[in-house]
């Protein structure tokens, strides 16, 4: 047996640290090495404990998780997991945290809120055991593609992460041209996170990115993210492909499930699909893939030097669902080449 995960846990409030570490303790897994209320306090305990992990509140007195986390990325960079408020605001700063390079978010719970922190623990251990380096960063904004001449053909292409999702859907779609192919995304992430994520990316990229709604149509040139917690994100077609939200308990203990979303591309889609399996923990949609490979479709998985987390691309790999491993840095240019219309005509 390995190690327990040593946690340093960084919050102002001492209710909201009291209860970070009654969570992480119930896990015989996880050691809370310390406590810190600020950011001057955690500098002085990351230099004296030496953590495998920080848990770290974004808004704090002195210097907010934000800065601090910069300077942590910079100087001593490890495993960090943001905590933050469920609030638009909070959205916004976690992202930013997560482009920074922070391992990880979860949400401060809501008051009743049965499970509080429900899988910071399994979050903590990940990191724990990741060998990544946390110094790397995503890069500036990259400019419009150099693609003019791309066109696009027949095909949807669906997208599935997880942790380190955030960095690595930044990185395939800021390679997507304005008339990409209309791309379907699910990425586990909080409910109220999802909106400010798709702003973000649309912000940051060519085509149109933006939140799915229930029946909108799939159109050249715009991407469509899965809101987070309540529905699945699948398509459907009656006279048209379209975005359907649908209302079915968690799969493989989330909502929205890449296993959902895949499924339904193999069923409505086919060979004239392309599906991608990003960084993340545990097995979701590895068997999705698996049927849209079945079904014909192009596959392809990140590889694991360049993952966060190599898990679900690890179990998608191992059943046969994934057809190309691939960088990073490559995904994007070859779903572009999956999608591109044949020079005799469309696929």
């Amino acid at each position: 047996m390995s190690a327990p995960a040593r946690v340093l846990v960084v919050d102002d409030s001492p209710t909201m640290r009291g209860l970070i570490t009654a969570v992480l303790s119930s896990d015989p897994e996880v050691n809370v090495i310390g406590q810190a209320g600020d950011a001057l306090e955690a500098r002085e305990a990351i230099k004296r404990l030496n953590p495998d992990v920080v848990t770290l509140d974004i808004e704090m007195p002195n210097m907010n998780g934000l800065d601090f986390l910069e300077k942590i990325m910079t100087l001593r960079p490890m495993p960090v997991i943001m905590v933050s408020t469920m609030t638009h605001r909070g959205a916004e700063a976690t992202l930013a945290a997560l482009e920074i390079g922070a391992f990880d978010c979860v949400g401060k719970p809501t008051p009743g809120e049965p499970r509080p922190f429900g899988d910071l623990a399994e979050k903590v251990k990940a990191a724990a055991r990741t060998q990544r380096q946390f110094s790397q960063r995503v890069a500036a904004p990259a400019p419009p593609p150099a693609v003019a001449d791309f066109r696009v053909g027949r095909k949807i292409v669906a997208i599935g992460s997880s942790t380190g999702g955030v960095e690595a859907l930044i990185a395939v779609l800021q390679k997507f041209p304005a008339n990409c192919p209309p791309t379907v995304i699910t990425q586990h992430m909080p409910p109220t996170f999802t909106k400010s994520f798709a702003e973000r990316l649309n912000r940051l990229c060519a085509p149109v990115v933006q939140e799915a709604t229930d029946g909108a149509r799939l159109e050249i040139g715009k991407i469509y993210l899965a809101p987070g917690g309540e529905r699945h994100l699948q398509v459907s077609s009656a006279s048209a492909p379209c975005c359907r939200l649908v209302d079915r308990p968690p799969v493989n203990g989330h909502r929205p499930s890449v296993d959902v979303l895949f499924d339904s591309v193999a069923e409505l889609a086919g060979r004239n699909a392309v599906g991608v399996i990003l960084t993340g923990m545990g097995r979701d949609g590895a068997a999705g893939l698996l049927k849209m490979r079945h079904a014909g479709a192009r596959t392809l998985g990140q590889n694991e030097k360049t993952c966060v987390v190599y898990g679900m691309p690890r179990v998608a790999h191992e059943l046969g669902a994934v057809e190309q491993q691939l960088p990073l840095s490559a995904i994007g240019e070859e779903i572009l080449k999956m999608t591109a219309a044949r020079k005799e005509g469309t696929e």
